[in-house]
């Protein structure tokens, strides 16, 4: 992942690369999402919405959007509409479980869904938006109760999950990464909101990058491009041990 340190942070839009992974096992998950986390007395809440694949969660292997929402990162969170967080739109584009199609195809096509998910300056609420459309289109909202103060981590991360008994499943593309949208998972495009939900690009903003495991996955630095913004590609193989 690529994240601000933590304070006053109002938000993120970006372009995501959409990547299928057919032959993920079914206790695995790969996926990339917009996070926010809410500091709150030394305790972290929660709040992202991304595309990812878990087998196990919806039986199949389909490219997913989804929202996840926990009020303390220490204990489990909610995805989708299974409990009370995410408050989807009236007639919404788009819809946490939706399966999305096409994904890109390695070498050949790029696919990607441009969102965003910032503080409402009148709310108080997380509301989230698609904006590869031919308007902005309104997506739903995490309401203010899940992030109240200001000291606020706000984060892009590309992300597997897997059981210590198993190896590790594609993450991205399924390859390292690299400046070729065809053949690398990114992030472009990036911005950061302010307190009034202006959208600016973050060139005074420092961020720090995470990398758990770089001999399984990594990423490139988050970098200007005057055609794609600021821009970070990730990834990485099948096959992590450990």
């Amino acid at each position: 992942m690529w994240h601000t340190a933590s304070g006053k942070n109002y938000g993120l839009r970006a372009e995501m690369s959409i990547w299928g992974s057919p032959n993920q096992q079914y206790s695995q998950e790969s996926g990339a999402a917009i996070q926010i986390y809410c500091e709150d007395g030394g305790h972290y809440s929660l709040i992202q919405a991304g595309f990812h694949v878990p087998p196990s969660l919806y039986h199949n292997r389909d490219v997913r959007f989804f929202t996840y929402a926990t009020k303390d990162t220490i204990s489990l969170g909610c995805y989708n509409l299974h409990c009370a967080g995410f408050v989807p739109a009236k007639g919404a584009a788009m819809v946490p479980g939706q399966a999305v199609a096409p994904p890109s195809i390695y070498g050949e096509a790029d696919h990607y869904f441009r969102l965003s998910l910032n503080e409402d300056p009148n709310s108080g609420d997380w509301v989230l938006y698609r904006h590869d459309l031919d308007k902005p289109s309104f997506l739903g909202h995490f309401p203010r109760e899940f992030c109240p103060t200001r000291s606020r981590i706000q984060a892009l991360t590309g992300f597997v999950n897997y059981l210590n008994t198993t190896t590790g499943p594609p993450m991205g593309s399924g390859h390292f990464p690299n400046n070729d949208v065809k053949r690398s998972a990114y992030f472009k495009h990036v911005k950061m909101y302010d307190s009034k939900g202006h959208a600016w690009d973050p060139h005074t903003t420092r961020v720090f990058d995470v990398v758990d495991r770089p001999d399984c996955y990594n990423a490139t630095g988050l970098l200007f491009d005057f055609k794609k913004g600021y821009t970070f590609y990730y990834g990485g193989p099948s096959g992590c041990v450990g």
